[in-house]
């Protein structure tokens, strides 16, 4: 392991900055931020918030994931997910690394207080501190709830969003913040089973490490339960109609069918399927949401 975080690889190129900002990840959270920010208002989004609003979160998103690089480069070493990150092969240091972090989170929270909210901006920041301390800093080695309880902060976007246009919280985007919250469990638990023998190895106490794949299994059939009672929530409250209402059935009929699937053990490769679906699901129920919207409005 020592010989793998000593190694150097050749100069860091752009391509490793962008890699230590977790791209795919910011992607999805942006997705869902957008959605907050259009579900927010029956007007326009104005275009400075849409535009720079969103690339303030991504950039205070993109910081947090560099930080988590830095904080996890021994962990990173042992799997083999992640023994080719930059600032585990060497090719970033840990301080260029956190240097590139603490740029990205000025410049986002400047291009929100500028161009959003001051509400926005720090609501921003203490997502930031929540994945980037709270989280990798200390609950993703402390309890096999790790997820459950670090959860919320990685659920903020759509809030964020929301707050960004509207300037002041409200229940339809803390109720979208648990749609995410519900689904962080079983999407990365998912992934846990499939990677069990690697977090056993790094000493995470991952939930199949610490009570075993029956156990993960029937959480993740809970949660997704939850998740999908939440996700019917923004038609009984009439944030949003039928389309959504079909989608959020279809899709979540899907993840429970890939919940029972892992439960009982009745396919290959169950786990990791499961964790591919979970991102495509979220994906497709926050375009749902965004298309009723529009919908509603024409009606």
């Amino acid at each position: 392991m020592a010989t793998t975080l000593s190694v150097h690889s050749g100069h860091a190129t752009w391509r490793d900055y962008l890699e230590l900002t977790k791209p795919r990840v910011v992607l999805l959270m942006l997705i869902t931020s957008l959605v907050g920010m259009f579900l927010a208002t029956r007007a326009g989004v104005p275009w400075t918030v849409l535009l720079f609003g969103n690339l303030g979160i991504g950039l205070c998103a993109g910081s947090a994931a560099a930080v988590n690089h830095v904080v996890d480069r021994r962990i990173d070493a042992i799997m083999a997910r992640t023994r080719k990150r930059p600032v585990t092969t060497g090719r970033v240091s840990p301080l260029a690394a956190l240097t590139f972090a603490l740029v990205l989170a000025l410049a986002g929270m400047t291009l929100l207080l500028v161009f959003t909210n001051a509400l926005a901006a720090w609501l921003t920041l203490a997502s930031l501190l929540g994945y980037a301390v709270i989280y990798t800093g200390f609950l993703k080695r402390a309890t096999p709830q790790n997820i459950v309880i670090g959860g919320l902060a990685g659920a903020a976007p759509p809030l964020l969003g929301w707050v960004a246009v509207t300037g002041h919280l409200s229940a339809e985007p803390l109720l979208l913040v648990l749609i995410i919250f519900a689904w962080t469990p079983p999407h990365f638990w998912a992934l846990a089973i499939h990677r069990k023998e690697e977090y056993a190895k790094a000493d995470i106490p991952m939930l199949p490490v610490t009570h075993g794949e029956h156990y993960t299994k029937v959480h993740i059939l809970l949660y997704t339960l939850a998740m999908f009672a939440v996700t019917l929530l923004p038609y009984a409250i009439h944030m949003s109609g039928p389309l959504y209402l079909a989608s959020a059935m279809v899709l979540g009929g899907r993840f429970l069918y890939w919940a029972w699937v892992l439960y009982r053990d009745s396919r290959p490769h169950a786990a990791i399927n499961t964790f591919k679906y979970s991102i495509w699901y979220l994906f497709l129920l926050f375009i749902a949401l965004l298309a009723d919207h529009y919908l509603l409005l024409n009606i």
